[in-house]
């Protein structure tokens, strides 16, 4: 009786045995792979029907416009926009301190049981809807702040940003920006505390251990590893406040001018509250007018997620978000 001489595969010389794909695991790579094309389908689609909207408004002569729209495009879009990215911007200066503090505080220096409480409060202010946030605004906050308008009126008038006369009515831009920075600082409260507790405690026990002080672990280990992930929350607060349509609608008293002042009587409105406030009323190449402003709004938000992908991506060795 002779002995089989054929090789043998490395498989099994190994001892492992080839195994053929499961049918789970082809399920979920086909849901995975799907669920990824359809966010670029549909990011395609709403790009592409705002174009196709947004076409009559931009190719009208603007006598055109003057009669049946709301004028000339680029003159009436140029001061919502700038009234869009002005306000962002201060919810930002206005958030972004607050949330750093209150993420670094829950994650390095308040107890676990606080840090629990406090953690679950500032995740439910994510949960309030944006027209309670309005109706606070406009019914009770800017009231409270008027009497704070006509200090820095009187006081810091010399100040561009505070020139008198200051508003009667508390419905500015300082108002509406500190509505936004409300509504922004539970979700950069809760991406920074998430970033901050990646951090190697390795990293942060060596700092502890060569002598520095808590704030300087924090500032040689924590900050540096969470660079690129504060960046990414911050811009993700700032989407939020860009696209914000019912608490600005609810508390600014907006116009289509361009103005510095954060206190004035006339203050820019946003792109999101245009619409909001005449859209149901428009027809006609209004409503295209309308549109063009949203694919404004669109690029925009759009050109912010870019560069803060960008920025991210050059930090992407030491993110806590990726």
């Amino acid at each position: 009786m002779s002995l089989s001489t054929a090789p043998r595969s490395a498989e099994t010389d190994s001892g492992l045995v080839p195994t053929r794909p499961r049918l789970g695991d082809k399920v979920f790579k086909g849901l995975s792979t799907g669920s990824g094309l359809l966010i670029f389908l549909i990011l395609a689609a709403v790009a592409t029907f705002l174009v196709a909207q947004a076409v009559p408004a931009l190719t009208s002569s603007p006598e055109t416009l003057q009669s049946q729209g709301y004028g000339e495009f680029w003159s009436w879009v140029i001061p919502i926009a700038f009234g869009t990215v002005w306000s962002a911007l201060w919810a930002l200066v206005f958030a972004v301190p607050v949330a750093l503090g209150i993420a670094l505080f829950i994650t390095h220096y308040a107890p676990r049981r606080l840090a629990a409480g406090l953690g679950y409060v500032i995740d439910l202010l994510a949960a309030v809807p944006s027209v309670v946030y309005g109706l606070w605004g406009g019914l009770t906050f800017a009231g409270a702040l008027q009497p704070f308008h006509t200090w820095l009126a009187t006081y810091l008038g010399w100040i561009p940003l505070f020139a008198p006369p200051a508003s009667g009515t508390g419905r500015t831009l300082l108002t509406t920006s500190l509505v936004l920075a409300v509504m922004i600082l539970p979700i950069i409260t809760s991406l920074c505390r998430e970033v901050f507790l990646q951090t190697p405690k390795l990293h942060e026990e060596a700092a502890l251990a060569l002598g520095a002080t808590r704030w300087e672990m924090i500032r040689m280990a924590v900050f540096p590893f969470a660079r690129a992930g504060i960046v990414s929350a911050v811009m993700l607060g700032l989407g939020r406040a860009l696209g914000e349509t019912m608490a600005v609608a609810m508390v600014l008293s907006g116009a289509g001018v361009i103005k510095w002042e954060l206190i004035g009587q006339q203050n820019p409105n946003t792109i999101a509250a245009t619409i909001a406030l005449n859209f149901p009323e428009a027809s006609g190449l209004r409503i295209n007018q309308l549109i063009a402003g949203g694919l404004v709004l669109f690029v925009i938000t759009l050109g912010v997620n870019m560069v803060a992908r960008w920025i991210v991506a050059r930090r992407a060795a030491y993110s806590g978000a990726n």
